[in-house]
């Protein structure tokens, strides 16, 4: 199971294995408040990609098509999520303002047909 959370939010019990999933640390988040069982930058959108979205709503189908294909490229990046989410819960830790577009939201999607 694949949860989740923003890096401004607490971490709890609930929440099982965490694991940020961007390629640069959260602004203004102290490494040891996230409490994290790891941080796979390469499994994050590329910075051309990140940039060439910049969280604009209308690019959000084509931003993940793209973002699909770098994550199907690059399968050592995401096997150990994928891994980890098959023996329990994990929770994807990011820090997009967008709750409903962002790189972990795409990369729960990816995964969750994996599973």
């Amino acid at each position: 199971m694949i949860k989740l959370k923003r890096a401004y939010q607490p971490a709890n019990g609930h929440d099982g294995a965490r694991f940020l999933v961007e390629r640069l640390w959260p602004r203004g988040v102290r490494k040891t408040r996230l409490k994290l069982d790891g941080w796979l930058k390469d499994v994050a959108p590329s910075a051309d990609l990140r940039k060439w979205f910049s969280h604009d709503p209308k690019k959000w189908p084509e931003f993940r098509r793209r973002y699909f294909a770098e994550l199907r490229a690059h399968r050592a990046a995401w096997q150990p999520l994928l891994a980890a989410a098959r023996r329990g819960r994990v929770t994807f830790v990011y820090a997009a303002h967008d709750v409903a577009r962002n790189g972990a939201v795409a990369l729960k999607a990816f995964l969750d047909r994996r599973l």
